[in-house]
């Protein structure tokens, strides 16, 4: 279906007028570096959980994850779970209020910053940062593919244009304006996304006959499964694949554990925690949300199962079919082209660049700021400490757009899964010892930083095979395709690279404890 292209223009430019004045007010509210990168620490409440929400939700979940959904089927909602116990109220109360409180009384502007100075350590923040800058713009990279994506298909122009125009959108108000812009722009932007989510779901429903008979006609379907998917253990879209099976270990340990556990320790979540002034305001946002992930995951994941039903009753095939050369990143684009209305199109590509744009703002900020504060250090006061900071950002976001046009296809969920377990493997034991320790120990966190990134970093090159494959070095090395043969191959780096973590933070906290003991002996002799 074509997009009225007149209808699409007005609607944008409306939209991008509120982004651009949203923009504005913020590049103006920003005088000092704690504006800039902290957003002053006096945000509201319902900013920060829209805020949070939208940079957590992306096109990565929309469309990648949509797709993988229609793929496998309903067990995604076993992330959406997830997302709202951890990435929610886990995250909020446990460790938003200490990250909080921390963060304030030790005025850290970053993630790296915060665990430097809880640690006393320049190295922590010096390698939290370069984990940063490492791993992140694999993950910004995917939400632009994401983004440009949806914009080819809907309005047919061509991918480059698409990709290099979306970027520059963003990083005009993010280089800017800083965290005030981005965390406005944001609450903006994720209240787009719960309307047009919100139809989508409604009218899915409406185009499928009914919840009940959209749901049955899915359970139906089983023996449609294609074989190469029924033999990597699927039984169907409508419940989950058998037990130990490849594509089992694959859901559970790549895309449910590797983004539910991953986003607690999201660099460019955890820096939210510290813009708000106090701890009820996180007791606040915790109402909104909960509510707003559940929408966005819970509907992408249910529609993205659906598509198979309403691509076989139209076109006689499942959805992985009907995607365009078997990219399952095109998959909820094709569907919402084919089945929704014209209006709802145009108001469901503005939810999709807000969903992007959001997640991509927070991104930029993230790693503009890690390389430009933490790994190269700024000086000056004021708007002079944040020329390099800027500068940065731009360097950072051209090296994205770079990797965008390289990626591969179908690595939307692929690629966000990947950053997620890389962030938990690195940083989240580290991250709780500093939260929950009054005498947080920093052989026990550089071990723990060290082990874990090492560890997935080794996993993910020569043994998951949806990556060792790509890369070829286990081939290069070893003369075979992985290390390790099946089923470890399914295994998602963050199985493995999370224990080898917490228990290196362990042995390492063992030692001092352990030496300590020693010490006290000797100075009472």
């Amino acid at each position: 279906m074509a997009v009225d292209t007149g209808l699409f223009v007005a609607m944008t430019l409306v939209y991008l007028v509120l982004v651009i004045g949203l923009g504005y007010l913020g590049y103006r509210r920003t005088k000092e570096n704690d504006d800039y990168m902290v957003a002053g620490r006096k945000i509201h409440p319902v900013v920060l959980a829209l805020s949070y929400g939208a940079t957590f939700i992306s096109t990565s979940a929309i469309v990648g994850f949509g797709g993988v959904a229609a793929q496998l089927g309903m067990g995604m909602i076993w992330l959406t779970v997830l997302n709202i116990g951890l990435g929610i109220f886990i995250a909020f109360v446990f460790f938003g209020k200490k990250t909080r409180s921390i963060g304030s009384k030790l005025r850290a502007v970053t993630f790296p910053d915060l665990m430097g100075k809880c640690y006393g350590s320049s190295f922590m923040q010096y390698a939290a940062g370069l984990v940063i800058v490492v791993g992140m713009p694999l993950y910004t990279a995917a939400i632009l593919i994401g983004g440009a994506q949806f914009i080819t298909s809907t309005l047919q122009i061509p991918y480059t244009t698409a990709l290099i125009a979306f970027a520059v959108i963003v990083a005009l108000y993010v280089v800017l304006g800083g965290l005030i812009a981005v965390m406005y722009t944001d609450a903006l932007q994720g209240g787009i996304m719960l309307v047009g989510m919100t139809i989508l779901l409604v009218l899915t429903y409406i185009r499928l006959g009914g919840v009940i008979e959209a749901h049955t006609a899915l359970a139906g379907m089983s023996d449609l499964v294609p074989q190469a998917l029924a033999a990597g253990g699927m039984t169907g879209w409508a419940s989950m694949p058998a037990f130990g099976s490849s594509i089992w270990l694959t859901l559970v340990t790549t895309l449910v554990l590797g983004v539910g556990i991953g986003v607690l320790a999201q660099p460019q979540l955890a820096v939210r925690f510290m813009t708000v002034k106090d701890s009820r305001a996180l007791n606040r946002a915790v109402l909104v949300g909960g509510p707003f992930i559940l929408m966005m995951t819970g509907v992408a994941f249910t529609v993205g199962a659906l598509t198979n039903v309403y691509f076989y009753q139209t076109e006689g095939v499942i959805a992985l079919t009907a995607a365009t050369n078997g990219n399952v990143d095109t998959i909820i684009p094709n569907f919402i082209n084919a089945s929704m209305p014209d209006l709802f199109i145009v108001v469901f590509m503005l939810a999709l660049l807000a969903a992007a744009m959001s997640t991509l703002s927070s991104l930029f900020h993230t790693m503009g700021t890690s390389l430009g504060f933490d790994v190269v250090r700024r000086t000056g006061t004021g708007r002079a400490a944040m020329r390099p900071i800027r500068l940065a950002t731009l360097v950072m976001i051209v090296i994205s757009v770079i990797l965008a046009f390289v990626m591969p296809g179908s690595i939307i969920a692929r690629a966000t899964a990947m950053f997620m377990g890389l962030c938990a493997s690195a940083f989240l034991p580290a991250y709780a010892h500093a939260m929950y320790s009054s005498r947080p120990s920093l052989r026990a966190a550089k071990m723990s930083l060290v082990t874990g990134t090492a560890a997935w970093f080794a996993w993910t090159a020569f043994v998951h095979v949806k990556e060792s494959a790509a890369l070829g070095l286990s081939n290069l090395l070893f003369g075979v395709p992985a290390v390790l043969s099946a089923p470890w191959q399914d295994v998602d780096p963050l199985v493995v690279a999370l224990p080898l973590s917490t228990a290196a933070l362990l042995v390492g906290w063992a030692l001092d404890r352990h030496e300590v003991a020693l010490e006290k002996p000797a100075e009472a002799a």
